[in-house]
């Protein structure tokens, strides 16, 4: 009975112990448990490798991806009838951007050139998060 006392006793006292003697003492005590999964290294996950080319990735076609047609006066802008909304918005900040039209005390505030203002309705200022109210009425609803 002995024996198996001094086997709980050096048992309680490795898991009493900081970790890196908590391992060696349960070896060196002829225990055959594993060290925990604590001790172990752990395995770096692998890294998700994207294998989807452009052709088998389906476009959306529903929502702000939808193409639809555009006023007369945005196509012109554009350059095309048919546009997403994301794009429309997209290509009205590329032109904010390369014509240096944002206000640089607040870069929020986009003041408004000749073509602007046939978009934002005659608008000197429009702020940042108006262009897609404003942009609203140039897309023909469609059934």
């Amino acid at each position: 009975m002995s024996s198996v006392a001094a086997m709980v006793f050096r048992g309680a006292r490795s898991l009493l112990a900081p970790a890196s003697r908590a391992t060696s003492s349960l070896v060196s005590a002829g225990s055959t448990k594993k060290p925990s999964a604590k001790t172990k290294a752990k395995a770096k996950p692998k890294p998700k490798v994207k294998s989807e080319s452009p052709a088998k990735k389906t476009p959306r076609s529903t929502g702000l991806f939808k193409v639809t047609p555009v006023s007369p006066v945005l196509a012109q802008f554009l350059g095309t009838g048919e546009t997403t909304r994301t794009d429309a918005i997209k290509g009205i900040w590329t032109y904010i951007k390369s014509h240096d039209l944002q206000n640089p005390a607040d870069k929020r505030e986009i003041f408004c050139d000749e073509t602007l203002k046939l978009i934002f309705e005659g608008k000197d200022k429009v702020g940042f998060l108006e262009i897609s109210k404003l942009l609203s009425p140039h897309f023909v609803k469609t059934a």
